[in-house]
């Protein structure tokens, strides 16, 4: 029977070999982030259960960058893992001839080892980093590359042909050459760009949005055994809220279990965030809800200020989220921070801490 082997996620020459003689063997493979520290390694190894049989198929099983709870491995079989090369290939009008992908991004995690494996179904050439640094990246011969929204505001946008993005919630201004995308580990990578559903697969919003497709996970793998979160149909629940917009597109308005109510209004943090980065003196900004015993939950902002020795006052803030949103989505309370916990591909780490006493205000 195929094990699954562990490998060390560097994105250096010996990556891809190693990927591909585990691929001969008929083994599935767990990329391991080198920058875990040894006890988190060895817990990741046990619970996905390194060294144990995988069904014939599996490629990859690739940790998910939850933060709480227990270690859980996402199954993507080769066919999975070929659908979303091609379906993401075409829709970017990817020519192995002409084109080339730089990955930079973490080779543990989806977004950055699907540019590895894209190339390699398609025969697409690919250069790799060992991880992200503007200058090497302005520097690289490639046309093709994946960034999240923090590294996006550090390298020259128009030297690319295609820049695609995903991670956290993109700017507001984006240049043309750069496809917004959703989706997530257990898509095998974006399966929507720019609002659209990539080529076999299916949306549908009610309680939340659901996905199905030929790219999706085979499995859950855990200390435990394998879980299938699927339905009886093959839709996927994504935790996500969203729409579709009067032209067709979908809107993904964020996680379910982070909705903010207020006095009885839904506020999204991702909304709020994004109104907040456009005032000049917010370098970074986290939205959450915390309770409140007359509003049942109030809207707080946790701020990384451009000068931490003239930072934004809340009044200010409350005005700025205001131009752009109902005024329930303005927050009551500010928490000025030196910085905020985010994954490797940039997504902040929820729920957000309170490294100092808050600023509270009322309404």
């Amino acid at each position: 029977m195929p094990k699954l082997v562990a490998v060390e996620a560097v994105g250096d020459d010996s990556f891809v070999p190693a990927l591909l003689a585990a691929w001969e063997r008929g083994d599935a493979l767990l990329p391991v982030d080198p920058r875990l520290p040894r006890p988190a390694r060895e817990a990741l190894l046990a619970s996905l259960r390194v060294g144990d049989d995988v069904e014939p198929g599996d490629a990859l099983v690739v940790p998910t960058s939850g933060t709480t709870g227990e270690p859980k491995g996402v199954v993507l079989t080769h066919d999975a893992v070929r659908a979303s090369a091609l379906a993401t290939s075409r829709r970017l009008n990817v020519d192995p001839h002409a084109d080339q992908w730089l990955a930079c991004l973490p080779l543990a995690h989806v977004g950055g080892l699907s540019v590895v494996t894209r190339s390699l179904v398609t025969g697409t050439p690919l250069s790799l980093l060992p991880g992200f640094d503007a200058e090497a990246v302005d520097r690289s011969s490639a046309t093709l590359v994946s960034l999240v929204a923090t590294a996006l505001r550090r390298v020259d946008p128009s030297r690319w042909r295609v820049i695609v993005l995903g991670g956290s919630v993109p700017p507001d201004a984006l240049p043309e050459n750069v496809v917004t995308t959703y989706g997530m580990t257990e898509t095998g990578s974006g399966v929507v760009y720019d609002g659209v559903p990539l080529d076999g697969v299916d949306v549908r919003v009610d309680d939340q949005i659901w996905l199905r497709g030929p790219t999706l996970l085979r499995c859950y793998r855990t200390a435990t055994g394998e879980h299938d979160p699927k339905d009886s149909d093959g839709w996927f629940p994504t935790g996500d809220a969203g729409r579709f917009e009067s032209d067709g597109r979908l809107h993904v308005d964020g996680r379910i279990g982070l909705l903010i109510i207020t006095g009885g209004e839904k506020v999204w943090p991702e909304a709020v965030e994004a109104a907040l980065r456009s005032d000049p003196a917010v370098a970074d900004v986290a939205v959450a809800g915390e309770p409140d015993h007359e509003w049942g939950q109030r809207v707080v902002a946790f701020v990384v200020p451009v000068t931490p020795a003239q930072p934004p006052d809340l009044d200010r803030l409350r005005g700025t989220v205001k131009e752009s949103l109902p005024a329930y989505c303005a927050p009551r309370e500010l928490v000025l921070v030196d910085d905020l916990p985010r994954t490797a591909l940039g997504k902040i780490k929820r729920p957000v801490g309170r490294p100092r006493p808050a600023r509270e205000a009322g309404s």
